[in-house]
């Protein structure tokens, strides 16, 4: 399929996954036009220096009209207000979706604002970085990412269908899965590491035994890698913990068991079992390697934005 999906877009939120839906949007001309909405000015000034929309309003109801497809990309704690704010001009037929990583919280925030006349299919890119803001956007993050929905009972067929194109045209796989199983398996797969990242870093900066400079100048050992996740927006990460909270406590006990597991084999000297346990967490890399999720080069893969043609020397999943 080529051609525009949609007459119009309207991107609710302008940072790094709008701004990167923005931009492989104009790339893969799947829209006729582009409207941007943010809360303010400083940021929608940006985003029209740097081309990304059609038409740019701080008025996110002005920026619905007439949008066949409306994407809500803010934190997930202000996504009942802008609901509110763009219900009464949502045109009738529109799919409404949102990027955020907690959907049980977006489901009951969004729904209730919802008028009957539209479709609204809650959606989850897993992709991003630890960057923010419309420079941080491009067109390639989506690419052989999952993109999971969370279908309200009685969504309309074909209006899941046209959203799962759309995220294709993206470089998108996609999958399906209930609210609750969702936010359970995000709660290991990307908020618990997150909270570790941000405790890990937050630890370093109150020890008064090395001094930040040592911290900093030797960070180029494992310490480097979690600064990376602990360098996420802020406000994002408040509320997922806010919005997500039984599914991260249920992760974070499990994590705590285990790790006082772990440290009463360091304790007594147990080389078997730490033996055995760094072995089992090693095959795991190797299995999202072999799944696509990363590739199998030096920094993590981090060098793949940078440098592509690290990416391109790599075989193909």
């Amino acid at each position: 399929m080529s051609g525009p999906i949609f007459e119009k877009i309207a991107l609710v939120g302008i940072g790094l996954i709008g701004s990167s839906l923005a931009r492989v949007i104009r790339r893969e001309k799947l829209a006729g036009h582009i409207a941007i909405s943010t809360r303010s000015a400083a940021t929608l000034d940006r985003a029209e220096e740097l081309g990304l929309g059609d038409s740019y309003s701080t008025d996110a109801a002005e920026a619905v009209k007439d949008a066949d497809l409306v994407i809500i990309s803010v934190p997930v704690g202000s996504s009942g207000e802008v609901a509110a704010q763009i219900a009464p001009a949502l045109k009738a037929g529109a799919i409404v979706t949102d990027v955020g990583s907690t959907k049980r919280s977006v489901i009951a925030q969004i729904e209730p604002h919802m008028p009957a006349n539209v479709h609204f299919i809650p959606g989850h890119p897993l992709a991003g970085t630890e960057k923010s803001g419309p420079d941080a956007g491009f067109a390639d993050l989506f690419e052989n990412r999952w993109c999971i929905f969370t279908p309200l009972p009685g969504t309309d067929a074909a209006a899941l269908e046209k959203l799962s194109e759309f995220w294709r045209r993206c470089g998108s796989d996609i999958d399906t899965m209930d609210p609750e199983h969702h936010d359970m398996v995000l709660a290991i797969v990307s908020h618990l590491p997150h909270i570790i990242a941000y405790n890990i870093v937050g630890t370093a900066d109150d020890l008064e035994a090395v001094t930040k400079t040592e911290v900093i100048k030797y960070s180029a050992s494992g310490f480097r890698d979690f600064t990376r996740l602990a360098a996420s927006d802020p406000t994002m990460w408040r509320d997922v913990c806010l919005h997500n909270k039984d599914a991260i406590l249920e992760m974070l006990a499990r994590f705590s068991e285990d790790l006082a597991s772990l440290q009463r084999a360091i304790r007594w000297g147990d080389g078997e079992k730490l033996f055995d346990m760094f072995t089992r967490t090693r095959a795991v890399r190797r299995s999202i390697i072999e799944a696509g999720q990363d590739i199998d080069v030096p920094d993590f893969g981090r060098q793949a934005i940078e440098h592509p043609d690290v990416l391109a020397a790599q075989p193909k999943s």
